[in-house]
């Protein structure tokens, strides 16, 4: 990963973790001390209205995301550029999309073409391939807009008469619901300065927007919860509800005021705004190729929204409002590496992938016979990239699994209080340790997947991930209702479910990769015999300097300390053997990062 596009992509997933880590310690906060005005039902409840809202914005916006993605440099570009000229850029190491060094500014699409009227002549058509290239994807954007206000609707309507009695009676919630959808249309009205700014890799952007609505929606959350204890005001989920109204606030402005500036300096427009060349535009705003990959990928995102937030739908139907409290508290802290790590890391792969491949995908048979088998190919790259990828999370997973179930525990009672530790909260998060690995590689995997799929793919996809959901149906209604596990059954639920989505992806990467002459090897992503051991030897000895029994009903907060650095006296050795153990594979990525790779650095354009 030491060419440019590399190296943008792994500053770009640092930054976003660094922003994930800064955001959530900043929202970890002021759950702690919400947790101290909340009961388990209203946790509970406030869990069903997030749902709700991330529904609104992943139907709205998920497909057209990642299409638009998956054709950043030719979204709008293609229509513009001729097959001569896209070759001879592409030869040259210069993007679709793109102005070379000492090209001028791009033509405006503003003036004459603002009207919907004169089409650019494809003489002139080169110097504004960034304008129009960026002018598709805010065209595109707006779809997500009328989505999301057809989805808000829709999906409020149904919550509203699908809810139990006991939820309806929740004090404020009609209100609460109502601002959770104006919140999701403050947010998607970002949509069109926030796709310029994915596909041009400004991650600094998004590390501003989000940390200035993260930063207001804690204090509006908070603020609102202590002025309604101080005034004895039952201010039911309410407060949740203005907290993301001002998230939703913050991300428009902040994106706004960028777009704004790069439209101004790029001749473009935040508006919708017709382009030249019908026959390559879907009413001369969308580009035809991205419309069509987003719509055959609107299937595939209905399914794999229903399996990330099966979880909800069915603790909702098969349990009490106490019971999702729990396990949405378990689930929190349970997901905060999965927040913090792999969802940034997930985009950006997705992001690099796309780019990385998007010369080879079409021609397999070419990639494998034009080029010498010691040369380093896109594919190899991609091959080499994702494998270590791969291996690093399952080595973080190693850790997860060899302390966790101990330590989560423990962690959950010194922060979450006294008031949360016989709720069954800490097993549910020591169960979720488990899950955690299978949820980062099966992130990494789908990321691959949606950046290469064609849209034959992609339906397949879509069919077997209908095909797990019922499984995971199945295996939850098994484990809550016939054996009475609890939250713990649907974490044990979710590990199936992930386990056949991890299967389906791989035999796919497989045979993407063996289809262009490359070998995809499941040895090169797997830990060591010697770091395998070490987990094995740490979770053991773990085990035993814990009782966790003892630890969860009678130590205070100055014992579980104590507990916990035990913990860490056991982590600490177990990282130095895993770190010599897999001491070449941590000196090759260092040297990779670092830009000392062995090979010679590709040419400058």
């Amino acid at each position: 990963m030491s060419d440019p596009g590399s190296s943008r992509a792994v500053r770009g997933a640092s930054l976003l973790i660094l922003l994930q880590v800064g955001s959530r310690l900043l929202t970890f906060t002021a759950n702690q001390v919400l947790l101290r005005f909340l009961t388990a039902s209203l946790l509970g409840v406030s869990a069903q209205l997030e749902v709700y809202y991330l529904s609104v914005l992943f139907f709205a916006r998920e497909s057209l995301r990642v299409a638009i993605q998956r054709q950043g440099s030719d979204a709008g570009g293609d229509a513009v550029v001729t097959s001569s000229e896209t070759s001879e850029g592409e030869r040259k190491g210069v993007k679709v999309g793109e102005r070379q060094k000492g090209e001028g500014k791009p033509k405006s699409y503003g003036g004459s073409n603002r009207g919907g009227g004169t089409a650019v002549d494809e003489t002139e058509a080169t110097p504004s391939t960034n304008a129009a290239t960026a002018q598709a994807a805010v065209n595109l954007s707006y779809i997500a807009i009328i989505l999301g206000a057809v989805v808000a609707i829709l999906l409020g309507h149904l919550y509203i008469s699908s809810i139990s009695t006991e939820v309806l009676s929740t004090p404020h919630l009609l209100h609460s619901v109502y601002i959770y959808a104006f919140a999701a249309m403050l947010e998607l009205l970002s949509e069109p300065a926030f796709v310029l700014m994915q596909i041009r890799l400004q991650f600094g952007v998004r590390a501003t927007a989000e940390a200035v609505a993260t930063l207001l929606r804690c204090l509006a959350t908070l603020g609102s919860a202590v002025y309604a204890s101080r005034h004895s005001l039952n201010s039911g989920v309410l407060p949740f509800a203005l907290g993301q109204a001002a998230y939703g606030l913050a991300l428009l402005l902040v994106y706004t005021f960028y777009g704004l500036s790069l439209s101004r300096r790029e001749h473009f427009s935040l508006l919708p705004v017709r382009l030249p060349g019908k026959a390559a535009y879907v009413l001369s705003y969308f580009p035809r190729p991205t419309l069509n990959l987003a719509s055959s990928m609107m299937a595939q995102s209905l399914v794999k929204h229903l399996l990330t937030q099966g979880d909800t739908f069915l603790i909702s139907a098969l349990s009490s409002p106490d019971a999702q409290g729990v396990y949405a508290l378990a689930n929190n802290y349970g997901g905060l590496v999965a927040r913090l790590l792999f969802q940034p890391v997930e985009e950006s792969s997705r992001s690099y992938f796309s780019r990385l491949l998007s010369s080879s995908s079409s021609s397999p048979a070419a990639e494998a016979s034009k080029d010498k088998p010691s040369k380093e190919t896109p594919v190899r790259r991609a091959a080499a990239d994702l494998q270590a990828l791969m291996k690093i999370y399952l080595l973080l997973g190693l850790l997860v699994v060899s302390v966790g179930p101990t330590a989560a525990p423990l962690l959950l009672s010194l922060v979450a209080g006294p008031k949360w530790r016989g709720s069954g909260a800490g097993d549910c998060l020591a169960a979720f340790a488990w899950y955690v690995p299978l949820l980062a590689v099966n992130g990494a995997a789908e990321a691959f997947v949606s950046s290469v799929a064609t849209e034959a793919q992609v339906h397949a996809q879509s069919a077997w991930m209908g095909a797990f959901s019922l499984v995971f149906g199945a295996a939850g209604f098994f484990f809550l209702r016939v054996l009475d596990m609890g939250a713990v059954g649907l974490v044990v639920a979710n590990g199936v479910n992930m386990l056949c989505r991890i299967a389906w992806c791989g035999v796919f990467i497989a045979r993407y990769f063996r289809g262009r002459g490359v070998e995809f090897e499941l040895g090169g992503m797997l830990p060591g015999p010697a770091a395998v051991a070490a987990g094995v030897v740490a979770s053991t000895a773990v085990r035993r300097v814990v009782v966790r029994d003892v630890v969860a009903d009678v130590l205070g907060p100055r014992e579980i300390i104590t507990q916990l650095v035990k913990i860490a006296g056991v982590t600490v050795p177990f990282l130095v053997a895993v770190a010599f153990s897999e001491r070449s594979f941590i000196l090759q990525g260092y040297h990779a990062m670092r830009g000392k790779r062995t090979a010679p650095p590709p040419p400058p354009p």
